[in-house]
């Protein structure tokens, strides 16, 4: 939030929009923790069309998962341009081991706003699959978020 000081020292607060729809993805992460766990991608979903729908460039982030799929982290681990985003196996690996997570919902934006998956969509989080399952730690899905729809890689037998 921003803050301004007039000459009388008086304070006013100002909420940008970034600052409202942050507001609202951490309601719908505390909802969803209260639920105790994820059990479907729309669950999922509706709280990252409101984390990330409105940003300009893509982003990669990962909710790591415990063993009964409560929501341990939400994070952003990779920024790209309005098309593309870098994605690497080792950091995603690395911090899920940081947070002892035993599952991951992989998500990212098409700013854009067409939520339809690309093959790079599919061939990164096969790559993704194949990494942490060697770790033991499960990819339970990946949502592409476009515009205030998401597509479940999950729900079309693509994980």
């Amino acid at each position: 939030m921003k803050h301004t000081n007039d000459s009388n020292a008086r304070y006013s607060l100002q909420m940008t929009a970034e600052d409202v729809l942050q507001a609202a993805a951490d309601i719908l992460e505390q909802r969803l923790r209260r639920q105790g766990s994820i059990t479907e991608p729309a669950q999922a979903g509706v709280y990252l069309v409101a984390r990330c729908a409105h940003l300009a460039h893509e982003v990669f982030g990962v909710i790591f998962l415990d063993t009964r799929h409560r929501i341990l982290s939400t994070e952003h681990l990779f920024f790209g341009t309005i098309d593309a985003c870098e994605v690497h196996p080792r950091v995603v690996a690395k911090r899920a081991l940081e947070l002892n997570a035993a599952a991951t919902v992989l998500f990212h934006n098409h700013p854009s706003g067409n939520p339809e998956p690309s093959q790079a969509d599919r061939l990164i989080t096969d790559r993704l699959k194949q990494a942490l399952s060697l770790l033991d730690i499960r990819v339970l899905d990946h949502l592409v978020i476009g515009g205030q729809q998401h597509v479940s890689l999950a729900a079309r037998g693509w994980v």
